[in-house]
């Protein structure tokens, strides 16, 4: 499974909603979270993370290797301290942007590869995205993109806006609100669109997510971990009952039959 979470305008909490949940991943796949944002990485800077391997490894490998191995991914991950394990991305914007135009420039990019195989998922932090963004043919290929967005009446102008643009970028695309502001049923009165899930605002939940803060406010303890771990049984029930479709072909915003939260079966929780 490959999952892609992007913005429209700065990055509403992209990142942290992308650590989260690959935390709360609740299985029997394992997470990998890849640092997809052409505006550059955060993790290496958050979690004091070794300079290689990174994203650039990846691109460059791929591009000596060829994208056909599926298991390509998983020799370029680094791993967070609770054991999740991530592909950082550089830091700066112009290493960033090359090593995404290195990786989206065959066929099939190893993140989609890596995301065929029946024991991986793969949650892509696109960062912002626009129609001339490097990381655009990974949400075009995944099997869901999530679009993050602060419930604000400016915000959801400009959703609004683009949404035409945005269902043509991905056949599964989804709204997700992150902080506060309008609640899922105002949103989907003003945009006449569904809402996937509800992110809350939870500083320390974000700042243990970020590498700071302690274990009192882990994933499996803070809300913001709750409402990841609800968020990736959607996700499941959503792409595992999807109906195979043409990568490409448009999709309206669907509703999501959520499940019941249920513990999780691993913990690759950052503390």
């Amino acid at each position: 499974m490959l999952i892609a979470i992007c913005s429209l305008k700065a990055s509403p909490g992209v990142t942290t909603l992308a650590v989260a949940l690959g935390a709360r991943w609740p299985g029997p796949e394992v997470p990998v979270v890849v640092e997809a944002d052409p505006a550059g990485g955060d993790l290496l800077a958050r979690f004091r993370l070794s300079p290689d391997p990174t994203l650039v490894s990846l691109a460059a490998s791929a591009r000596v290797r060829g994208n056909a191995d599926s298991e390509h991914l998983a020799h370029h991950v680094q791993f967070l301290p609770g054991g999740l394990r991530v592909v950082p991305g550089p830091a700066g914007a112009e290493q960033a942007r090359a090593a995404l135009s290195l990786l989206t420039s065959g066929t099939v990019s190893p993140l989609r590869r890596a995301g065929d195989r029946a024991d991986t998922v793969v949650i892509a932090d696109c960062g912002r995205v626009d129609p001339a963004a490097p990381a655009l043919s990974i949400i075009r290929s995944a099997d869901a993109m999530l679009l993050v967005v602060r419930p604000q009446e400016d915000e959801l102008a400009r959703v609004a806006l683009k949404l035409q643009a945005v269902q043509q970028w991905s056949p599964r695309p989804c709204l997700v609100l992150a902080g506060e502001g309008l609640d899922t049923n105002q949103v989907h009165q003003e945009l006449r669109v569904p809402v996937m899930a509800h992110i809350p605002c939870d500083a320390k939940g974000a700042e243990a997510l970020c590498g700071r803060g302690n274990s009192r406010h882990g994933p499996k303890k803070s809300a913001l971990g709750r409402a990841a771990l609800k968020l990736a049984l959607s996700l499941q029930t959503r792409v595992n009952a999807s109906v195979p479709q043409p990568r490409g072909a448009a999709r309206h915003l669907g509703l999501v039959v959520e499940r019941q939260p249920v513990e999780a079966r691993r913990d690759g929780a950052p503390s």
